[in-house]
């Protein structure tokens, strides 16, 4: 049996793991993608950096359509999750061959979704960046640059896809290390795209590195060429190499009426909720956007820079999805509640560390980001505003990861998309007015907690534990 579901004698029918087993298997299971977290934001700080050294309206370039393209993949996130909740489960309950047509329909249905969020996205790409208000110098770059970005879709919603399935068989290292070296390989293909051929001397040597210079466009070339290279050994890890999901003769490539009915029961709602809140940040982004160059781009590096933050949250999140989908279908609900109670109190520790660190180190962090003093000063100052919400932030993140695993993704929704429109966009159209960007993100603060404690309630209640996805054998 592969290390990777070991772990699963805790789901045995009598199995009573200690609290400190339970700890070490939710903390190894998440490790791997902090780690591939940790690459991603500091890729992100370096993608930032690539992009910030051609000026502030590059910068803006890139912010301005960056909630729609968070709008994109979260949309392709909820169909994956609606198939890798069922394949969490089925695994648990030792329904193998189940889950070899699940992970077929779910490739099946990712790569004809991903054509249509290509087509929807090249269509909107030249009149987007006007409908969010952006600046004329701004809004040329930023519609090449979605416009690339969107023809790479099919491929980001097939990666998201096998990420989430190996995730949900137990195997955390194989996704993470591969995300690792996406974000490793998207800096090399945008010193390529983004600059210019240029010399430099390094240790007394003249070195000459090609480049194409297309500047921002580059970086979205960057992404996506390092998107394909990554989807495709995502693909021969799922079809070829995992014990679990490795494809096996006899099962036919087809969709079938119960995995779609299933699906789209947990995918809706998500959906609505993804779209909804991204709708919501898109209106921030609106709300932003008068501000000027400055505030746009400084409100786009802060959210990258608070990536630091949450990277150890969504860990947990992935962990107890698989811990709490995987106990679900084995029948050890008792097992599934300690999981996700667990997985939420390291959670809340370990962003409550982060964010102090984030706090401390706001203008080193953006020191970093951009050689513009006045996006640094601005941009250091919100971030440590939206410190004090990451131990609720947490819980949020890695209680929606539990519930989800159980399949409750419809209350989990209501609660962000009220939290989203009713708190974050109202508050920020209030303040934004007298406070500027400081308003924006005390409203974004405000949210996080009040989402917190929505969540935790949720938890407590207790009702998740009572659902059920799979149907009986």
């Amino acid at each position: 049996m592969s290390k990777e579901i070991q772990w699963s004698r805790f789901l045995a029918p009598d199995a009573q793991p200690t609290l400190r087993e339970q700890m070490n298997l939710v903390v190894r299971l998440s490790i791997p993608i902090i780690l591939a977290e940790i690459s991603s934001t500091v890729m992100s700080y370096v993608d930032s950096a690539m992009v910030g050294s051609l000026g502030a309206t590059a910068t803006a370039a890139v912010g301005l359509v960056a909630s729609s393209t968070w709008l994109f993949n979260g949309m392709g996130m909820c169909v994956v999750t609606g198939f890798s909740i069922q394949i969490a489960q089925l695994i648990g309950a030792g329904r193998l061959r189940q889950v070899q047509s699940v992970m077929r329909q779910a490739m099946m249905v990712a790569v004809g979704i991903g054509i249509l969020f290509a087509a929807a996205a090249v269509g909107i790409s030249g009149s987007l960046p006007v409908w969010l208000g952006g600046e004329p110098d701004v809004c040329a770059g930023s519609s090449r640059y979605f416009f690339i970005y969107g023809c790479g879709l099919p491929v980001v919603l097939l990666r998201q896809t096998g990420g989430s399935m190996l995730q949900c068989s137990g195997d955390m290292r194989t996704p993470s290390a591969l995300n690792i070296l996406m974000c490793c390989m998207n800096v090399v293909f945008n010193s390529l795209f983004i600059f210019p051929t240029r010399t430099v001397t390094l240790l007394g040597a003249d070195l000459t590195f090609f480049g194409a210079g297309i500047g921002v466009a580059g970086a979205a070339l960057g992404t996506v060429m390092s998107e394909i290279v990554t989807t495709t050994l995502m693909m021969y890890f799922v079809c070829l190499r995992s014990p679990v999901l490795r494809l096996e003769k006899g099962i036919p490539w087809r969709l079938e009426r119960g995995c779609m009915m299933t699906t789209v029961r947990l995918a809706v709602p998500i959906a609505l909720e993804r779209v909804t809140t991204s709708l919501a940040q898109i209106a921030g982004t609106k709300i932003v956007s008068p501000l000027g160059t400055t505030a746009v781009a400084a409100n786009s590096l802060a959210v990258t820079a608070e990536g630091f933050c949450y990277m150890p949250g969504y860990g947990m999140a992935a962990a107890a999805t698989t811990l709490v989908g995987q106990s679900i279908g084995a029948e050890r609900r008792d097992q599934a509640k300690r999981f996700g109670w667990l997985s939420v109190g390291l959670g809340v520790g370990v962003m409550t560390g982060t964010g102090i660190l984030m706090y401390i180190a706001a203008p080193w962090i953006f020191s970093m980001l951009t050689p513009d003093e006045a996006v640094r000063t601005l941009g250091a100052e919100v971030l440590r505003i939206e410190a004090f919400a990451e131990p609720l932030f947490a819980a949020s993140i890695v209680a929606a990861g539990a519930l989800r695993g159980a399949g409750d993704t419809l209350v989990p929704s209501i609660i962000e998309l009220g939290s989203m429109w009713g708190v974050r966009i109202t508050l920020a159209m209030a303040l934004v007015g007298p406070l500027g960007l400081h308003g924006v993100w005390i409203a974004m603060c405000t949210e996080l907690c009040v989402r917190g404690l929505l969540f935790l309630l949720r938890m407590y209640r207790g009702r998740w534990l009572e659902l059920q996805t799979i149907s009986a054998e």
